[in-house]
């Protein structure tokens, strides 16, 4: 229900960023708190007391592996910061890399997994929780690929490698003597 009420309220804060940051940057923003934020709200919300935490890479994805809720472990690990790592790319060209939206899924994760153990809200912290929510960052961030590739190779300026009468003339003497023959 809260999901629900939460949609117009996400549509009208939609509507005033873009008059001050632009429609694209103004959905990014919007939607990357939208598709973040429940999942946190999931991860962070207390289950009882006491932490514990798990350090070493891949032994809680073989105890997993045996569980029934193996699915959605794994799903809800993808998921927490896909919307996070789809809109990032898109919204700031420096992130236009793979390697960039990995390493900011696992340092959001890393907060994450740091909250819950400091906090002692009865769940459990882990090296794998990290690499699957930062794979899923990653792998979202290649869902949008088509979205942000293009923009963050823009030509800035002429090439080295380009002759110069391929490029516009960036003055208007320069565009007089591009145009008189040789």
């Amino acid at each position: 229900m809260a999901v629900i009420a939460a949609i117009p309220v996400a549509g009208l804060v939609a509507w005033w960023l873009a008059g001050r940051r632009g429609w694209r940057a103004a959905l990014c923003d919007v939607g990357m708190v939208t598709g973040t934020a429940p999942w946190l709200w999931m991860i962070l919300t207390p289950t009882g007391r006491g932490r514990s935490v798990n350090l070493v890479p891949l032994r809680d994805l073989a105890e997993q592996l045996a569980d029934d809720r193996v699915i959605e472990q794994f799903g809800g690990n993808l998921l927490v910061f896909a919307a996070l790592g789809f809109l990032l790319p898109v919204r700031r060209p420096w992130f236009a890399r793979s390697y960039r939206i990995l390493l900011t899924g696992a340092a959001a994760s890393i907060a994450v997994e740091a909250a819950q153990f400091a906090l002692a809200i009865g769940r459990h912290s882990s090296v794998d929780d990290v690499l699957f929510n930062a794979a899923g960052a990653c792998l979202a961030g290649q869902l949008s690929r088509h979205l942000w590739v293009s923009r963050a190779r823009l030509p800035t300026g002429p090439s080295r490698h380009c002759p110069k009468s391929r490029h516009r003339a960036s003055s208007p003497s320069e565009a007089a003597s591009a145009s008189r023959p040789s």
